[in-house]
């Protein structure tokens, strides 16, 4: 069965970085659009970044500049990497992989950023 394993998650202090990762198992088929997905407590989950198989980005509005996402389609993974953190970036990060029309999602790292 597919499988979406995030990591990277953890404390930073405001300005600080951290790079998340999402590893994807279990398929054979290719994965398209993968995309990383945050919620803070007693908000709705909304999308950070997405990137397409052929490396199309799209970012939230309040992370451009400041957060990228890459993917190696070889390893099944998807990178975010996230600078210049703000505590508003506080949430559970959830890591989102579409194939064949479905959409899978990851279990969820959380990241805190302290002021």
């Amino acid at each position: 069965q597919v499988q979406l394993v995030e990591s990277g998650g953890g404390l930073v202090q405001a300005g600080g970085s951290l790079r998340l990762s999402c590893a994807a198992s279990g398929t054979i088929f290719p994965i398209n659009t993968m995309g990383w997905y945050r919620q803070a407590p007693g908000k709705q989950r909304e999308l950070v970044a997405t990137i397409t198989s052929g490396g199309n980005t799209n970012f939230a509005d309040s992370v451009k500049g400041r957060f990228t996402i890459s993917r190696d389609n070889a390893k099944n993974t998807v990178y975010l990497q996230m600078n210049s953190l703000k505590p508003e970036d506080t949430a559970v990060y959830y890591c989102k992989g579409e194939i064949r029309i479905r959409d899978y999602w990851g279990l969820g790292t959380q990241v805190t950023v302290s002021s």
